[in-house]
Formats: structure tokens, sequence, C-alpha cells
């Protein structure tokens, strides 16, 4: 299983970025595809939270418009919202420790735990960050 961060739901919501067509195109293939995928609620609320910002996008997008984008994502059936269970605190202090995590990479540890602690190796995003967080592999945008 595979789980999206948040650049690329960014990519595929705004047209005038740079990696809207490509992005647009994965999430189209995953939520149309029979193979399960995953949405770290992380990434669902920092969606939520770029798009929306007047100093990130002018115009910023509108609630209706960013949360109509996440619901159509999330409806489809082949994908698993993630969100934390009973076990994330402790691998996300395991995962902060084992990558020395400081300061704003905190947010990718917790989404690296997230995925841990669900039993997914691979993250869909064109951040590099991402690949410190041994097991989670990092697969780009083609």
């Amino acid at each position: 299983m595979i789980a999206v961060d948040t650049n690329i739901l960014i990519y595929a919501h705004r047209g005038e970025t740079e990696l809207h067509e490509a992005a647009a195109s994965r999430l189209v293939d995953l939520s149309e595809g029979a193979e399960r995928w995953a949405l770290p609620v992380f990434c669902v609320t920092e969606f939520l939270r770029v798009v929306t910002h007047p100093r990130v996008f002018d115009p910023a997008s509108t609630v209706a418009q960013a949360t109509a984008f996440i619901e159509g994502i999330a409806s489809a059936p082949s994908c698993e919202l993630l969100r934390p269970g009973a076990e994330f605190l402790e691998i996300l202090i395991d995962t902060a420790r084992r990558a020395e995590t400081r300061g704003n990479l905190m947010f990718d540890a917790q989404i690296a735990a997230l995925c841990r602690e669900h039993g997914i190796d691979t993250v869909l995003t064109n951040d590099r960050d991402f690949d410190r967080f041994d097991p989670l592999r990092a697969r780009r945008l083609d």
C-alpha cells in the first residue's frame, strides 16, 4: 500500500503548479484502481491549511473548493484514511529518535510514524525529507 503526501494533493488541486498534471493523473489512477492506498489524516489537514492560505496562493482556494477536493479523493473505494491508533505515540518517538528529527521535520516524522503504524512502507511524495525515515520509501512523481 502507498500513502499520499500533502504536496501531491496540493499539486493535484492547484492547476498552476508545475506538477499539476502528473499529480492529478496519479491520483486518478489510484482512485480508479483496485489497489488500496492511504491518505494520512495529517496530510489532509496540512493540505487544507496550505491551499486556503492567502499568503501561499493568490487567490487561495476557498474552504468549499478545498474540502470538496478532499471529499472527492477520500470517497474513492480504494482509499483508506489513516488515523493514529494506540501505538502511534511510541512509534512517533522511535521514528523521531532514529531519524534525529528536529523542528519542522517533526511534521514529516508524524506522517512516517503513522505509515509505520499501519504497515505502509511507501509514500508518494516529492519531499526528499522522507528519505531519512527508514524503512519508509519515498516514491516521486514519474
